[in-house]
């Protein structure tokens, strides 16, 4: 008897396409840009032997940049800091590194208790009442707070600054497309980054679940007005979300305090390695409030005591769908990144507050430094040069190309930035450059006097 599922006749591949309300079955793959599509016969060499196979690998291989060999100095969304070598050591412990996801929760006290430890933490360091554990990386969570926010408000148009990073927004958009969220952008100050509050005004009506700003923004500037812009949120009914870099908490006001509703972020600057842009760790927390509670994906583990009074942790919240009715889950998120949240813990515990402060302090003296230097260098341009930036900033140079800029740094083994004109009309042939508490003034005067360089070249 043949399979249902396989080997499907054109009649049933119909039946199903016309239950879904589709026409060609090319219409499920309408997100995938036509030109990422292969066209014709796959062609395939002859058979290797393991050997070959291996050799072409090690050639391949050979191609990745180290860092060590190159000044790295490169973010926008995963970013180089120093992790602490007691963070991998804890990790390696099999009853963390073998458990991947607690289906039994009773018996699985040491994970719960890491989980725990590392929802305080953030909870405490974000200044709001209730932490997940844990989304897949900053984008998704975003995407999950804008799904969020239309539940509670019942809502279904959100609001967004215009300097946004554009991949986190195509990951939001690919979230909240099916469930019929409309996103707007908002205007921000060319000067500073500050929101156009008038602009924002004008945007809002009832019918506004959220407004979205990012802080430090993914250029790297402060806007000055988050607060105003919670409040005009806040005047409409709408909830207010806040997408953080948490390694600027330890000097720049919590997100709580400025009025979040909604908290996001990305906790890989928290003792994640790069790793070629992956695993990373979604932040996603809330004040306390049970329409918000009982409304966020994900998990949340707690603290009770026994029948023995013996303290015991326990999994309070599951509002996937793997646990509960698919029609009852708030996502289909599928696993939680466990592993990498006891990471965040282990990090933020060594820290402690005196830590954050200190981290905080030695990336925006040396954010500062380095702006300051660039721009007494000559036909140098810094967007948004009265604003107060933090890990990143942006520049251009006059009549050339970025692309040339990093080209020729990258031949100095100088990793310089991101040429981000592509994301932005408004910031034609402009570098993304990243500066962290890795990079000694050494590396800065390295920089510096080679971009001093090629300019002049």
């Amino acid at each position: 008897m043949k399979h249902p599922f396989i080997g499907l006749t054109d009649e049933e591949i119909s039946s199903m396409l016309s239950e879904m309300g589709l026409r060609d079955i090319n219409e499920l793959f309408k997100d995938i840009p036509q030109e990422l599509f292969i066209r014709g016969e796959l062609k395939f060499s002859k058979p290797l032997t393991e050997s070959e196979v291996s050799q072409i690998i090690k050639n391949i291989l050979s191609k990745n940049i180290v860092l060590g060999e190159v000044k790295l100095f490169m973010g926008g969304g995963v970013w180089p800091h120093f992790i602490p070598s007691v963070v991998k050591e804890i990790l390696k412990r099999s009853e963390l590194l073998t458990s991947y996801t607690p289906y039994q929760p009773e018996v699985s006290q040491g994970i719960l208790q890491a989980l725990f430890e590392y929802q305080s933490l953030m909870a405490e360091l974000l200044d709001v009442e209730v932490v997940n554990s844990s989304m897949y990386d900053w984008a998704t969570a975003l995407g999950e707070s804008f799904r969020m926010a239309k539940r509670v408000t019942r809502r279904n148009r959100i609001l967004y600054p215009h300097y946004i990073s554009y991949e986190r927004l195509e990951v939001a958009r690919s979230y909240t497309e099916p469930s019929h969220i409309t996103l707007q952008e908002y205007s921000q100050s060319r000067i500073d980054g500050s929101v156009d509050l008038e602009d924002l005004e004008k945007k809002m009506d009832k019918d506004v679940a959220a407004v979205y700003i990012e802080y430090p923004s993914y250029l790297g500037f402060i806007p000055s007005n988050i607060r105003e812009v919670g409040e005009v949120a806040h005047e409409y009914g709408a909830l207010f979300i806040i997408g953080v870099d948490p390694t600027a908490l330890g000097i720049f006001e919590s997100p709580g305090r400025l009025g979040a509703d909604i908290v996001v972020g990305e906790g890989q600057p928290l003792g994640l390695p790069m790793n070629f842009g992956g695993p990373l760790l979604g932040i996603m927390g809330c004040r306390m409030d049970s329409q918000l509670l009982h409304q966020l994906p994900g998990r949340l583990i707690g603290l009770t005591e026994t029948l023995r009074r013996e303290r015991a942790y326990t999994m309070i919240l599951q509002a996937r769908e793997q646990h509960i009715k698919r029609e009852k889950a708030t996502s289909n998120i599928c696993t939680n990144q466990a592993l990498c949240a006891v990471a965040v813990a282990v990090y933020l515990s060594l820290l402690g507050k005196n830590g954050i402060v200190e981290l905080g302090k030695q990336i925006l003296a040396r954010t500062w430094y380095l702006i300051s230097r660039i721009s007494k260098i000559k036909n140098i341009q810094i967007p948004f040069s009265k604003a107060v930036h933090f890990k990143e900033f942006t520049y251009r140079v006059e009549d050339k190309k970025a692309e040339y800029i990093l080209a020729e740094l990258h031949k100095k083994k100088i990793l310089a930035g991101i040429n981000i004109g592509r994301f932005y009309n408004d910031l034609p042939e402009t570098i993304l450059a990243c500066v962290t508490e890795i990079h000694s003034r050494s590396d800065l005067d390295v920089y510096v006097e080679s971009l001093k360089e090629v300019v002049e070249k």
